[in-house]
């Protein structure tokens, strides 16, 4: 708590948004609290991470490698127990999972914060952990189709909701560091779904089930338990959660309040009425920051590696955090894979082209928090904020349609017209 000793901001320092701390630190003017001192500010926020950011991270990572595996099920065995090699089976199984995942996206935000993250995430993963499930079960390939349509659905609410959710807990200028890491626990599941799957084939003729049901079967219920861990470790916005279990006290949740009130004065929602939330579809700068991310989505299908990516993403978050940046850092990396894609795609060394992979890679992972930071940086107000993060994340979603499309296999190995449209 502070004491008469605490340091208090000076009027230029309120005038400049910074001050210096009791370590002669530079502060923001929005870590000046009349409760609690800048050390107890930082432990309440580092609760609200580990708790947060660390369980949202792990749902989205369950949520990846549910919808990875059906590549891993068709090297196993899958494409010739259903015959999807018959002319486009394959590429429209998995194609009807995006029309639904993108229609949903608006209203599961809405249902997100009319039923609480908590309630609603931990139920449509248990719901989609149950789908991947019946994956294992399916006879033939149109029983498949109609798994992924309903797939599509349930998956729909996870990503918008979270992003919604993480913007509402962080000011502007500490999200992006939250969003960098949300997204590297999530893309675990890129660099371990495929040794899992390996792992999970070895149970081929078990109880007389090929190797690639057990792929369904088991992520599926490992996607359930996860369920059950969020139903109890996720949070929900902030001015509940004081009710959240083993969480925060009232007067830490204040707290929270006060510092996004003092942000941005959006902390409490207001009521929903149909009007408050479409109305920001007249924006244009809404319908920007969504493009943004279907350019990022429609790069991203590119294998990794990612420990480059990791590296970049990180300073990215930090960078921007830090000096207030968001644009600049985007252009930077959008460069970066710019100059990478036409070395991946025409170098004539493998060498060469695989550098040109960890460039792109870099590149565009990299600007997928950062764009995340930057949407929820220049929107105001709850149900704005909702319907954004739901058409960032939709047009994400279009994105992959689009990469789905352009890099088609009958152009492999160099896919010269799907890097062709990357690059314009």
């Amino acid at each position: 708590m502070y004491h008469e000793t605490d340091k208090k901001p000076s009027d230029e320092s309120v005038k400049s948004g910074h001050e210096l701390n009791a370590d002669g630190a530079l502060e923001r003017h929005i870590d000046n609290d009349p409760v609690y001192s800048y050390k107890e500010q930082r432990a309440i926020i580092h609760r609200v991470d580990r708790r947060l950011v660390v369980t949202c991270g792990l749902i989205y990572c369950f949520s990846l490698i549910d919808r990875g595996n059906l590549g891993n099920a068709s090297i196993a065995g899958m494409t010739d127990d259903l015959n999807l090699g018959i002319e486009f089976r394959y590429s429209i199984i998995v194609l009807v999972f995006f029309p639904t995942y993108v229609i949903f996206q608006p209203p599961a935000t809405v249902a997100s914060r009319k039923f609480g993250p908590r309630i609603f995430l931990s139920t449509i993963c248990l719901l989609w952990g149950a789908t991947e499930i019946a994956f294992g079960f399916v006879k033939k390939w149109t029983d498949m189709l109609g798994l992924r349509v309903l797939l599509g659905v349930l998956e729909a609410g996870l990503y918008p909701s979270v992003v919604y959710l993480l913007a509402t807990w962080y000011s502007r200028y500490d999200v992006g560091k939250r969003y960098c890491a949300f997204y590297v626990i999530g893309c675990l599941a890129l660099a371990f779904g495929g040794i899992l799957a390996y792992g999970l084939m070895q149970m081929e003729g078990l109880h007389g089930k090929d190797g690639w049901r057990w792929i369904f079967i088991m992520e599926g219920v490992f996607t359930c338990v996860a369920a059950f861990f969020a139903y109890f470790f996720l949070v929900d916005f902030p001015e509940k959660a004081d009710r959240s279990w083993k969480f925060l006290s009232t007067e830490e949740r204040d707290f929270i309040l006060r510092r996004i009130n003092k942000d941005r004065d959006d902390a409490i929602p207001e009521p929903f009425t149909f009007k408050r939330f479409l109305k920001p579809a007249l924006d244009i700068k809404i319908w920007i920051l969504a493009l943004i991310s279907f350019i990022g989505a429609s790069q991203c299908l590119i294998a990794p590696p990612y420990a480059l990516a990791a590296i970049l993403m990180v300073a990215s978050a930090y960078l921007g955090d830090r000096f207030h940046i968001r644009g600049p850092i985007l252009i930077f990396n959008s460069l970066i894979a710019l100059i990478g894609l036409p070395i991946m795609g025409f170098a004539a060394s493998s060498g060469a082209r695989y550098f040109g992979v960890f460039l792109v890679t870099a590149g565009t992972n990299a600007n997928i928090p950062t764009a995340l930071a930057y949407q929820a940086n220049n929107v105001r107000g709850q149900w704005k904020r909702a319907l954004c993060s739901a058409l960032f994340v939709g047009f994400g979603g279009m994105g992959g349609i689009s990469g789905g499309t352009i890099f088609r296999a009958q152009d492999r190995p160099r896919y010269i017209p799907g890097i062709s449209a990357a690059i314009t």
